[in-house]
């Protein structure tokens, strides 16, 4: 891994550099945009620019991966590779923009940090730099060749066959591929990347999971259109939900992502809250359709029921699961029947609930949700290793263990 030079010069320039991270993301995002406006026609999400997520997450890799590297030295942090590698897939990164990123990364560094950068300092964090960078161009070229595809062309046109409204906010949109080649395989869990052309013509790029599929090829995808203080956000979903109709064409990506279910005995427990409940309806299905015999509990939390989206198909999905069960929770009653079966009010909490000794956890929601409810899973006794989580957007808990 690290030559003993480098580690004992990023170890002792660390510090300076995690206290400056967000400044060096920032000013690398600004040079390199400004010299390449053409990366964000297709490949980087404006949205997460503008809101500062991306330049957060991309900090969080690094400090991660140098850190990773100076606790364990003969270990390569594949688990934090692997998910950094998928979202990379997902929206086709190629090897050669790794060049364009190195080139003003390294310099954002010099620039930020000053005369604390000598030569061989600067050396040191370009070597981190390609070991990272040349651990994803490897893990990334290995997904492409699973999604038959190379250099990041996955993508392929898919027609929406029927659009559902899922409440006020969500809309399910199923998917025929076009043409004679089969779609590529999904897993229970996967995500797909949805390229559309924007208004003023700059293509962007956002990334749903599978929410459910039928025996004809055909696959669900689930859009939730954010509001805040009654102001629709997230322009992708905003425009999806607002104008696509049945008869449109979408270009899809392959199915990515690394959180996905396997198959085993342990028993599941499948957390989620709002429209993190998309995974969990299509690892439902899969169970489902397998006729899997094991203990599976879903814990889901939303806002009302009226703003549950695919409520419907978790509840079907776990009645048909021969040792399922739930438990919905709901902010508020309003807009539907909190006080029925399987469903109470208010945040989840699992204080009273049953959780099954040996069990594997998939979770989806946002961030704080998921920091809390793996606090209460860990308490009673699920061991952090089986606790997989899926985030939407650029994943700013890179830091979980």
């Amino acid at each position: 891994m690290l030559s003993a030079n480098a580690a004992e010069l990023v170890r002792a320039t660390l510090p300076a550099v995690g206290a400056e991270l967000e400044t060096i993301t920032a000013r690398f995002y600004d040079t390199m945009f400004a010299d390449h406006p053409e990366l964000l026609d297709g490949l980087f999400n404006r949205g997460n620019q503008r809101s500062g997520e991306q330049r957060k997450a991309l900090a969080g890799a690094v400090a991660a991966f140098a850190v990773a590297l100076l606790d364990n030295p003969d270990e390569r942090p594949d688990a934090l590779l692997a998910r950094i590698a998928h979202k990379h897939a997902a929206v086709g990164v190629t090897d050669d923009q790794y060049v364009i990123v190195h080139k003003y990364l390294i310099a954002a560094i010099a620039d930020v940090l000053g005369e604390a950068v000598t030569p061989e300092v600067a050396s040191a964090w370009d070597e981190v730099y390609w070991l990272m960078a040349g651990a994803l161009i490897a893990m990334e070229a290995r997904i492409y060749a699973e999604a038959g595809a190379r250099d990041g062309a996955t993508w392929r046109p898919w027609r929406v066959v029927e659009r559902r409204e899922e409440t006020a906010d969500a809309v399910s949109l199923v998917l025929s591929p076009i043409g004679e080649e089969p779609a590529p395989p999904a897993r229970p869990g996967q995500y797909v990347s949805v390229r559309v052309t924007m208004p003023d013509g700059v293509r962007q790029l956002r990334q749903y999971t599978l929410s459910g599929h039928d025996a004809d090829g055909r696959r669900r995808i689930t859009v939730k259109r954010e509001r805040r203080a009654g102001v629709p956000e997230g322009e992708v979903s905003s425009l999806l939900h607002a104008t696509v109709k049945e008869g449109d064409t979408l270009t899809l990506s392959a199915p990515f992502g690394d959180v996905a279910l396997e198959d085993g005995d342990e028993p599941l427990v499948l957390v989620s809250a709002g429209i993190g409940c998309t995974p969990i309806a299509a690892m439902l299905q899969h169970l489902a359709d397998a006729g899997d015999k094991r203990r599976v509990l879903v814990l889901h939390a939303d806002r009302s029921e009226a703003h549950h989206a695919l409520r419907a198909d978790m509840e079907r999905l776990t009645g048909e699961l021969p040792a399922g069960e739930r438990i919905f929770w709901y902010e508020s009653a309003a807009g539907g029947s909190a006080a029925g079966e399987g469903a109470r009010t208010g945040l989840m909490s699992l204080d009273g609930v049953e959780i099954p000794e040996g069990a594997v956890v998939y979770m989806c929601g946002s961030v704080e949700f998921m920091r809390a409810a793996r606090a209460q899973l860990i308490e009673a006794g699920v061991a952090p290793r089986d606790i997989h989580y899926e985030v939407f957007g650029p994943d700013l808990w890179l830091g979980a263990a």
